[in-house]
């Protein structure tokens, strides 16, 4: 599935192709909430990092997260004029690009659950729903991304 997205003042717009196009997980560390916003929701998305397009490049801005007293590789791309977050990039992972599914102008599938990842840092204003459809994890999940769209056979191929 083709997606398209952009920031919110328009100077950096963006293409990608993703098999895995449901935008399921939500996120709720300290660095998705304060550099996304709010509870997060941030990287829930693959895409394949070749095919992605960017126009307004030289709007676009970089920021590398300190994790546990160490700069992490992974890249967070974003919009210098207006701070819309866009997608993070890991060298780890060269093949893929994750777009923030809040930068996506594309309709998104509506997910068949939810799954609400590291609760252990999340604030305690936030509520997180419960119940069915409703999947938590303390830390990190227990499928992939990619595991997760195959397990619901959501798998775009």
């Amino acid at each position: 599935m083709k997606l398209t997205g952009s920031c919110r003042c328009g100077a950096v717009s963006f293409e990608v192709e993703s098999r895995t196009p449901y935008p399921y997980m939500r996120c709720y560390c300290s660095i998705c909430r304060k550099t996304a916003g709010s509870g997060g929701y941030a990287i829930n998305l693959m895409g394949d990092a070749d095919s992605l397009k960017v126009m307004g490049a030289e709007s676009k801005a970089v920021y590398n997260a300190e994790i546990d007293g160490e700069i992490s590789p992974g890249e967070r791309h974003f919009c210098k004029a207006c701070g819309s977050h866009l997608w993070a990039w890991d060298p780890r992972w060269p093949e893929l690009v994750h777009p923030h599914a809040g930068a996506i102008d594309s309709p998104l599938p509506t997910p068949p659950e939810i799954v609400h990842i590291m609760l252990a840092f999340k604030p305690d204003w936030i509520e997180v729903p419960n119940g069915p459809g409703h999947v938590h994890f303390q830390h990190y999940p227990d499928l992939s991304i990619e595991d997760w769209h195959k397990s619901k056979g959501l798998l775009e191929t």
